[in-house]
């Protein structure tokens, strides 16, 4: 009994230790301006309390909402959050995109008191895909969200299937009264959900009107996740995400707790609704009501860098983050959508982008060049996008002003210039390229 008191007392001493490190590094980073301190008092907090994850999301009144996915985390977490604050509850949030463990950690750090005790009622974690099996022990959560997987940063992650398989397994242990919110349109998420002993539920749309015209070119995952035979679709709605069934063993899109019809959206792109989705039957299922959920839709402001519009110099600028080839699809397709002839795509190639950039040659970039008018580009990769955009005319003489430039803040300059005042200039950025464009735009780090 003793040493166990002893145990819990030193457990306790050193979690206090961590958390006065840690909101030490924190003001020092911030007062030399080194950046927002969204990660080190997370990486040095933790080596002094390796405990750290467990004993901060254990303290969380009503729970840990995980979020999960390729693409939409962000916007998603920021709808949800919006939601359950307006419901009255105090939420923590990794509001800054650090999804990996040390940034969930800071967040945590960052609501508590010196020593150690953490007041909230929910803690909302974005996670990055690849460490959703590492984390899921420590944090125990209550609700976890699957909004889809797709391909991105092949040399981190390696192919969806392998990506799910890895999250069922992970799952699995979890008590049987964990929430588990699901894509129904993507069947790897759909045959994982179906494998679980948890309380699945499904979102999805049912709007054949947005059906694309033919499968993408930028495909993942259009064979059953049970026998391998290729499944069979009644429309495309994004990637492979739609409605499909596999004529050999039966596996089929599940049935949806929520009607897509009955719900409008946030922001533009058709991805854009199936965020909306998620974070409905997320709120739905914590108790915010149903007044809360519409007005919080109908007045919702963009994350940064997801489809956050900003004005520069007199004119309209909308950002939006495109890191991977069915992201970017998803915003050639959103661009074409809102008119305008000027566009600026930045293509980096460090950690956060992944350094693989053959990605490019698997987005439909001839939709964009089709459109014509000024395409500006610049990055780390800029010859390469400049190649891929060449190779997307279908002829030499092609109606599309290509501009090269190497230095970003004269590529943003350009665009700018080359923006009617009467249209938007739409920016498509990769990760760190979002950052830096945003820093240039707005004068302020966001990491």
């Amino acid at each position: 009994m003793g040493q166990a008191v002893g145990m819990q007392l030193m457990e306790r001493l050193r979690l206090g230790a961590a958390v006065l490190t840690a909101k030490t590094v924190t003001f020092g980073v911030r007062s030399l301006r080194l950046g927002a301190a969204s990660v080190l008092p997370g990486e040095i907090a933790r080596r002094l309390q390796p405990k750290l994850l467990h004993l901060l999301s254990c303290q969380v009144k009503q729970g840990v909402i995980l979020i999960a996915g390729t693409n939409g985390k962000t916007t998603t977490s920021l709808l949800l959050r919006t939601m359950l604050e307006r419901q009255g509850w105090r939420v923590v949030h990794n509001a800054t995109g650090a999804n990996l463990e040390n940034g969930l950690m800071t967040a945590l750090l960052q609501n508590t008191n010196p020593i150690g005790t953490l007041d909230a009622d929910f803690a909302i974690l974005e996670v990055d895909e690849n460490i959703v099996p590492r984390v899921l022990a420590p944090l125990q959560p209550r609700l976890i969200l699957g909004l889809n997987l797709f391909r991105d940063q092949l040399d981190r992650y390696g192919e969806v299937d392998t990506i799910s398989r890895r999250w069922g397994q992970a799952i699995a242990p979890l008590p049987p009264e964990t929430i588990i919110v699901a894509n129904a349109d993507d069947p790897t998420l759909a045959y994982m959900g179906q494998q679980l002993n948890q309380n699945v539920l499904f979102f999805g749309l049912s709007e054949p009107e947005h059906y694309l015209d033919e499968i993408p070119h930028a495909v993942d995952s259009i064979y059953c996740p049970s026998c391998g035979t290729r499944l069979v679709y009644e429309g495309v709605y994004l990637s492979h995400q739609g409605d499909y069934k596999c004529p050999s063993c039966g596996f089929h899109k599940p049935a949806l707790a929520i009607d897509s019809r009955e719900w409008g959206q946030i922001l533009i792109g058709l991805y854009n609704k199936y965020n909306t989705l998620a974070a409905v039957l997320a709120a739905q299922q914590l108790g915010v009501d149903e007044a809360i959920i519409r007005d919080t839709i109908a007045n919702f402001q963009a994350a940064f860098g997801r489809a956050e519009e900003l004005q520069i110099r007199g004119k309209h600028v909308r950002i939006l983050l495109s890191k991977n080839p069915v992201g970017m699809n998803e915003t050639i397709r959103a661009v074409n959508q809102a008119g305008g002839q000027t566009k600026l795509v930045v293509l980096n190639d460090r950690i956060p982008d992944g350094t693989d950039v053959s990605w490019i040659w698997d987005v439909d970039m001839e939709k964009l060049v089709e459109r014509g008018g000024t395409l500006v580009v610049s990055g780390d990769r800029v010859y390469d996008m400049a190649l891929r955009l060449r190779y997307s005319q279908s002829e030499i003489d092609n109606k599309i002003n290509l501009i090269v430039k190497e230095d970003l803040k004269e590529a943003i300059a350009t665009a700018l210039a080359q923006t009617p005042a009467n249209e938007t200039l739409h920016i498509l950025p990769t990760y760190s390229a979002m950052l830096e464009v945003r820093e240039i735009l707005t004068g302020r780090k966001i990491l």
